[in-house]
């Protein structure tokens, strides 16, 4: 008898340790999500022409950045993770990375538009988010 219940106890305690294993998931992907939307909306929100200025790569001051094609090329990888607009490291996302595309492109030849793809890697796999920046006039 307490052989049996000891392997059923055994059973039961496998199936807790999978699920609070891997409870914390959602939030992960849930976090790089949120940073993927935000850094989208931050790049939506500059000038669609390309203006003098700073270009994109690893690790640069995003607040030197003035128009959407700035932001192609940006990388954090090699960067403390995650940085605000100033560059400081966001606290607790050190182990997230991101980084922009931004192509040109045709809306079904209604409008010229610039599509936009932020990527958010972080332990629990990537994140993708993609906009357009429409040039109207």
């Amino acid at each position: 008898m307490i052989t049996v219940l000891s392997i059923a106890v055994v059973g039961v305690m496998l199936a807790y340790v999978v699920a609070v294993k891997n409870s914390a998931d959602p939030v992960v992907t849930k976090q790089a999500l949120a940073a993927a939307e935000a850094l989208l909306d931050e790049v939506q929100l500059n000038s669609y022409n390309p203006l003098p200025g700073t270009a994109g790569g690893a690790c640069p001051l995003r607040q030197n950045f003035d128009d959407v094609d700035d932001y192609n090329g940006y990388s954090t990888a090699g960067c403390p993770g995650l940085v605000r607009v100033d560059g400081t490291p966001i606290a607790g996302l050190g182990a997230y990375d991101a980084s922009v595309t931004v192509a040109l492109t045709g809306l079904n030849g209604v409008a010229e538009a610039k599509l936009i793809t932020v990527t958010v890697t972080g332990p629990g796999g990537s994140v993708v988010a993609s906009g357009y920046r429409i040039n109207y006039p």
